[in-house]
């Protein structure tokens, strides 16, 4: 088994930004008192998802002070992981540290995600021990990976999430991708490179609130499962069958009924039974078939997953149509 040379390698740690301005200066720096001492030379890119605390400002100012910070401003909010993309599309680092920006995950833990890159691994994913969230928040996140975890038939470690040390070749494969949804540790499971666990502490969130409620999880499931698989197509073959079953079972009781004598007028409950259960199984079937097609039609379109409108450091032409 290979081990991979840490001593001398480029990081890059990409941050996606939104609704945590007040912790920007201070997740900089401790992401800087955090890089080991291994590493040649590092960049920090931070993506303003349109964040509604005007981050922009901060992440400008701070970009101004310290020559390895990278900012980037989308024209709106594309979303967490459309901003992870974009942060990609401009990580240079032969490491790349996903995390997110309210200091959850502890900037401390990089070097030891770093480390677990050794003896040939891809990827390492921080497993959250003891997480800080809030009881509903909890609940979500575990009904959010369960219903993915579902729909996708694929199986999901809830204590994981985008905090993670990802080599050069791991994150090339991500930005291949064309899908227009994205969910950015679903990509880098289905890349199936090797894969290790780094536990680490899980800090309560310094300020704000998160962006996503319960409602938003769910419906974020239900996009990703469309993007990523057929299962509902399948889960809709099996409800027709099970209304054929159901519509024969009353048929034949109807008929039985008949016979015995207590149906006066003949093929009334029949026909009923029939109409409803078929056309509830055919209004079903057009239902999820048209999601289908209208995530069909999301990447037909071939719009980019994101637009950049601001940026320090200049390049912006090269990234502001990019679809990665």
């Amino acid at each position: 088994m290979t081990t991979q040379p840490m001593n001398g390698a480029s990081l890059s740690v990409v941050v996606p930004v939104y609704g945590c301005v007040e912790c920007l200066e201070d997740l900089v720096e401790r992401i800087a008192q955090s890089i080991p001492s291994s590493i040649a030379r590092y960049e920090i890119v931070l993506v303003d998802d349109a964040s509604p605390d005007h981050a922009w400002r901060r992440i400008s100012e701070i970009a101004s002070s310290r020559g390895e910070v990278k900012g980037l401003r989308l024209s709106r909010n594309f979303g967490q992981h459309a901003a992870i993309s974009a942060g990609l599309g401009q990580a240079s680092g032969d490491i790349v540290i996903v995390m997110d920006c309210d200091l959850q995950d502890r900037p401390e833990h990089i070097p030891n995600l770093i480390e677990g890159l050794e003896n040939g691994a891809e990827i390492a994913l921080a497993q959250r021990i003891g997480r800080q969230d809030s009881g509903l928040k909890r609940l979500g996140s575990w009904c959010f990976y369960k219903v993915l975890g579902w729909l996708t038939d694929t199986r999901y470690d809830h204590t994981t999430a985008n905090f993670g040390a990802y080599t050069r070749k791991a994150i090339a494969t991500v930005i291949s991708m064309p899908e227009a949804d994205r969910f950015f540790p679903l990509m880098v499971q289905w890349a199936g490179f090797k894969t290790v666990l780094v536990p680490v502490a899980h800090d309560a969130r310094a300020h704000g609130q998160t962006g996503y409620s319960f409602r938003r999880l769910l419906s974020l499931a239900s996009r990703i499962a469309l993007s990523y698989s057929d299962k509902p197509l399948r889960l809709v073959v099996g409800m027709a069958i099970l209304f054929a079953t159901l519509a024969l079972a009353v048929v034949a009781f109807s008929i039985s009924k008949y016979a015995a004598g207590e149906i006066q007028v003949a093929g009334f409950t029949s026909i009923v039974a029939s109409v409803w259960l078929t056309g509830s199984a055919i209004l079903a079937s057009l239902g999820v078939i048209g999601l289908y097609v209208g995530r069909m039609f999301n990447n037909i379109k071939g719009r980019p997953h994101f637009v950049v409108s601001e940026m320090t450091g200049g390049r912006l032409d090269a990234i502001s149509v990019k679809r990665c």
